[in-house]
């Protein structure tokens, strides 16, 4: 059952900042305001500079709606600012917020909830050797993904074949990066789940497959690009692959500690096998924009979705 608005409300929007991701952050702001706006009259954006915390105590909303992707917004420091203010705010808390940004700490997390993972290797940049790079493709094979650790949307990740490519995108990405997470490279389909927290406990949304034009994947732009990628909903899959896929969304959401909302991506390879790639705590609302489709997949329309995000927050003041 839908949650009904209380226009009474103020709700503020929060978007924007320093991230790599800022830009995406504030298309998806803009989308959230207008629908927000139908329901809560006294709703503005805010952009997340050194005067928010100024601008926010003269507003006194009820309720804050972060629509941030990245560091600080995603990784728990805005979430502690909030906090400290006191102010109620859709979304996960510090310490989930924080995991989930952290590649590394979530898939430990995940390892102990028995989900299925790619095999690893981690690199430091204080300490690293170049022989790092020959005892990482020996575990993992020739074929690795590179993943900086606290970024998301897919900036900075690269795939590699082979020791001078890896040796390259290692060298790139500690340039912006002090840690990096390389996996092996599981070939596969694309497939990602919603969670939302409802009146009667979490719920997944339905399987979503994402197909992008030959020898390209869902990176940045093929994920804020219209007309970039495909979404096929629900994912053309056997039952009870969806139904394990839809588990594994909801026992990662849990594992983390996430409140809210959640989105986990998946690669399902040849053999209908998966594995948890990440889980993104504030998944994207623009119009290209997989967590609001997956909503509709329940029924909910994208304005419905946001009422119950508001209100669900409100309810914790």
């Amino acid at each position: 059952m839908a949650l009904i608005a209380d226009p009474s409300l103020k709700v503020a929007i929060v978007s924007g900042g320093t991230s790599l991701e800022a830009s995406v952050s504030r298309s998806s702001a803009a989308g959230v305001e207008r629908a927000l706006l139908r329901h809560y009259p006294s709703t503005k954006n805010f952009e997340l500079t050194s005067t928010l915390i100024e601008a926010l105590q003269d507003f006194q909303p009820d309720v804050v709606f972060p629509v941030l992707h990245g560091p600080p917004g995603e990784d728990g420091t805005f979430q502690g600012l909030l906090e400290m203010m006191q102010l109620p705010y859709v979304g996960s808390d510090v310490h989930a917020s924080a995991l989930a940004m952290d590649k590394i700490a979530a898939k430990g997390l995940f390892a102990n909830f028995g989900l299925p993972l790619a095999k690893q290797y981690i690199l430091n940049r204080d300490q690293f050797q170049a022989q790092q790079i020959d005892a990482c493709l020996a575990e993992l094979g020739l074929s690795v993904v590179v993943k900086p650790v606290s970024q998301g949307s897919a900036l900075g990740v690269t795939r590699t074949e082979g020791r001078e490519a890896l040796s390259q995108a290692v060298a790139d990405a500690f340039e912006q990066n002090a840690r990096l997470l390389i996996e092996e490279r599981i070939f596969g389909r694309e497939v990602t789940v919603g969670v939302l927290e409802r009146q009667n406990g979490l719920e997944a949304f339905p399987v979503i497959e994402i197909l992008t034009p030959d020898n390209t994947w869902y990176d940045f732009d093929h994920r804020y690009t219209p007309g970039a990628s495909t979404h096929i909903m629900p994912a053309e899959l056997p039952d009870t692959l969806s139904l394990a896929l839809q588990k594994a969304a909801v026992v990662a959401h849990r594992a983390l500690g996430c409140r809210d909302l959640s989105r986990t991506d998946f690669i399902v390879d040849q053999n209908l096998r998966f594995v948890v790639l990440e889980v993104n705590s504030l998944p994207g609302m623009t119009a290209t924009s997989l967590y609001p489709e997956g909503a509709q997949g329940l029924g909910l329309t994208f304005d419905e979705l946001l009422i119950e995000l508001v209100e669900r927050a409100y309810r914790r003041r």
